[in-house]
């Protein structure tokens, strides 16, 4: 099971979840209240081993301004969490998460129009794109159609739900932020006790 802890915004928080097994590290480059910069992320990153991937997170940035972004902040992913096209996709010399947000089994149709590398299922959004703390009904991911190995799932996962989820949803991957937060922080108990319940049985 894939890991990822987004929203990191201090090298302590980074790494504590890569002490406690994270795979990837997400860094919040859209509006959001975890908001950082290019010089912040790479700062970070800089602190971490290259085997934990770094992702970059972004709502309907202008290509150009995301690929300035990415160098900057040596980002091995590219997570999209906006309204891009199939053709905005297709211009990302980088590996690219696509993220969805899924209030219905229609929201799931949209999948078969992006070529990317991993598709991530979240809720749909509330303040910001990502990042509320709320699950979507999680039977809507049934559909035969998807493809388990490119799927992340997202949305108010928790240490104590994690297993549930993955029980029916069957990702290779699970993204959690405010779930190993305590009063808007990073937790590293809670990103440790996160990581091994997603983990538990491989």
């Amino acid at each position: 099971m894939i890991v990822k802890i987004c929203g990191i915004q201090t090298v302590e928080s980074g790494q504590a979840a890569v002490k406690a097994g994270a795979d990837m590290i997400g860094f919040v480059f859209a509006n959001s209240r975890r908001k950082v910069s290019p010089a912040q992320a790479a700062s970070i990153g800089k602190e971490l081993p290259r085997t934990v991937k770094k992702v970059g997170v972004f709502v309907n940035e202008p290509i150009d301004s995301l690929l300035r972004i990415a160098d900057a902040a040596g980002l091995d992913y590219i997570q999209l969490h906006g309204d891009e096209t199939p053709d905005y996709v297709n211009s990302i010399d980088k590996p690219v998460i696509k993220a969805f947000s899924i209030a219905s089994r229609e929201d799931l149709d949209q999948l078969a129009n992006f070529h990317c590398d991993y598709y991530l299922l979240d809720s749909p959004a509330e303040a910001y794109r990502g990042g509320n703390g709320t699950a979507f009904d999680w039977s809507l991911a049934g559909s035969e159609s998807i493809p388990r190995d490119k799927l992340f799932l997202a949305g108010g996962l928790h240490a104590e739900n994690v297993q549930q989820a993955i029980g029916e949803v069957h990702p290779v991957g699970v993204d959690v932020s405010s779930g190993v937060e305590t009063d808007k922080q990073k937790d590293p108990i809670k990103i440790k006790q996160f990581i091994t319940a997603a983990k538990k049985g491989q």
